[in-house]
């Protein structure tokens, strides 16, 4: 049952780590060679598509963590789950006290009604992002360590 909680908790994490390195480094890159409407357009369909599945994916990643953390304690390796599923609490509160605002306003946004600093702002979320995408690759690396 264990090393079924490990797997799964190591894919579904993984998985998240694959979405959010393509938004940060292939997807946002593309849609900002594309003409201002048409990257506003993408940003803000990205934003409400992402933005519906990735709460859930971010706070199943950290339960899935904790309850591997919680049944592994101090068992070689909990230690490392612990420290992962703390990083992904900080991913958390990250998105919610930074980037969940951004693209809250940002997912509204047509070329119609955006404001005249919409770049700046997708920009910003992008400072924000990256930082983040770091913490859950790390997150993800210790799972994978404390699993082998």
């Amino acid at each position: 049952m264990l090393s079924a909680l490990e797997v799964v908790t190591v894919v579904v994490v993984g998985l998240m780590v694959g979405v959010e390195f393509s938004v940060a480094f292939v997807i946002n890159p593309i849609l900002d060679g594309l003409p201002a409407d048409s990257t506003q357009l993408g940003r803000a369909h990205g934003g409400r598509m992402l933005g519906a599945v990735m709460p859930f994916w971010y706070i199943g990643s950290l339960v899935l963590s904790a309850i591997w953390a919680v049944t592994e304690w101090r068992q070689p390796g909990s230690g490392l789950v612990v420290i992962a599923a703390g990083l992904l609490l900080v991913s958390v509160v990250m998105s919610i006290t930074l980037l969940v605002p951004i693209n809250n306003q940002g997912k509204t946004w047509t070329p119609d009604n955006r404001p005249e600093d919409w770049k700046e702002q997708m920009h910003r979320w992008d400072r924000f992002h990256y930082p983040r995408v770091a913490v859950i690759i790390a997150a993800f690396a210790l799972l994978v360590v404390a699993r082998a």
